[in-house]
């Protein structure tokens, strides 16, 4: 570990797009609408020390020093022109509010140096939306700064060229997703360095399309990628009502990119939910550009997607299609080599944990993984409602229990086995 310990961000656009595209949306539509978001560290056996909340603490006050600059506006105005002037006005007024966010270290040692953390941010939706990535990323880093610290940055460099030259070799589009769980801010930017090398050196149909972390592609002279998140639908959802939300989010998503950036998610209450929603109304089929994967089995998805398509006189061909749940490069190619069975033309992959955070531990030769931390920050709630969350990975479900099987009877989905 020589590179320095940072985890606070090194930029204000140091986070997902689809944060910005949404925190657009939501300044839109919702201006005044007050959230809470909540922590969940998913592996009960991975505990903190006090020393790293400490750390991350300390980290979380100086997000206040972020502001965005004259460059990042120009950049952002010129790459984007899906953002608005009134919106990009916001953004450059925008500053971190510390004050927005609890932090509760929960000893469980009996020396109270080792326990689990709690965290809350709670406030505007258009203010808090911008917390969660970075609280996240800098979280992780924290960790593995001062928890598990058996691992080095030797031969990532050359790690993540050898995925990228892999991915461009089969054909496949692909992405770096990796921004809320890398190890560290340095290692997000080896990894994303390294896959322009790759890209620049490797002939063929496969390419690098971009990352989503917004300051990188600035940085490294890429597309960021992005869209939209389960957070907009489970927002949306609790505000208007669950009956035809997909529908709702989706015109209110319209309203704000009625030309660009059409590329809808289909897991936040189930992709039979959103199916049932979506095919409703066959001219938004038309207009969306295409679909994201994010839970279940990919490998179901792409033939039903080619069948809904075709159900409803479209060319698969036509239209994109983003596999970005728990991808790695073997996942990503099997999945390409079957969409290429399928006819399926526009297929791109989004990959996060497996680029920015795959590591071994130094004591084992190399010969033993070090694992990256399983943990969410989930919108929990938008003015006092609950929001919930039923994805196709049945472990994923998140939210107050009435609301989700209320949501389950409505789409008469299988009810959560316990």
């Amino acid at each position: 570990m020589s590179a320095a310990f940072a985890p606070s961000p090194i930029s204000i656009l140091d986070t997902d797009l689809y944060k910005l595209t949404m925190q657009q949306a939501v300044l839109h539509h919702f201006p005044d609408v007050q959230a809470t978001y909540r922590f969940t560290n998913r592996d009960k056996s991975r505990l903190f020390s006090r020393q790293c909340i400490e750390r991350f603490r300390t980290a979380v006050s100086q997000f206040t020093d972020l502001s965005l600059t004259t460059e990042e506006q120009v950049w952002l105005r010129t790459t984007c022109p899906y953002f608005t002037p009134a919106y990009l006005s916001f953004l450059s007024a925008y500053r971190y509010k510390p004050e927005q966010v609890r932090i509760t270290f929960v000893p469980v040692s009996a020396d109270g140096l080792l326990g689990n953390v709690e965290i809350e941010a709670f406030g505007p939706w258009v203010d808090t939306i911008l917390w969660e990535v970075p609280l996240m990323a800098s979280l992780s880093e924290s960790y593995f700064h001062s928890v598990m610290t058996d691992w080095n940055y030797d031969s990532q460099e050359q790690t993540a060229y050898d995925k990228g030259c892999a991915l461009i070799k089969a054909g496949c589009a692909f992405s770096d997703f990796g921004t809320r769980r890398r190890r560290s801010y340095h290692a997000h930017d080896l990894v994303v360095k390294s896959l322009v090398r790759a890209s620049r050196d490797i002939p063929g149909r496969g390419r690098l399309t971009g990352t989503s972390n917004a300051h990188l592609a600035h940085k490294y002279g890429l597309t960021p990628v992005g869209t939209i998140a389960h957070e907009w639908f489970m927002g949306v959802a609790a505000l208007k009502g669950y009956k035809n939300t997909h529908c709702v989010s989706l015109d209110l998503w319209e309203t704000v990119y009625p030309d660009s950036i059409l590329i809808a998610l289909t897991d936040t209450f189930s992709t039979d939910a959103f199916f049932k929603d979506f095919t409703s109304d066959p001219a938004r089929v038309h207009r969306w550009t295409g679909l994201r994967q994010d839970s279940g089995d990919p490998f179901a998805f792409g033939p039903r997607v080619k069948v809904m398509y075709e159900s409803l006189g479209i060319d698969p061909r036509q239209k994109l299609l983003v596999y970005s749940d728990a991808l790695d490069v073997d996942k990503a190619i099997r999945l390409q080599k079957q969409a290429d069975e399928l006819g399926l033309e526009k297929v791109s992959f989004g990959i996060g944990t497996f680029l920015t955070n795959d590591f071994k531990t130094v004591s084992s030769g190399g010969t033993e993984k070090s694992k990256a931390l399983n943990m969410v920050i989930k919108l929990s709630s938008v003015n006092d409602r609950p929001c919930i969350k039923i994805s196709d990975d049945l472990t994923k479900n998140t939210g107050d229990k009435a609301t989700v099987e209320h949501v389950k009877q409505l789409y008469n989905l299988i009810p959560v086995a316990a």
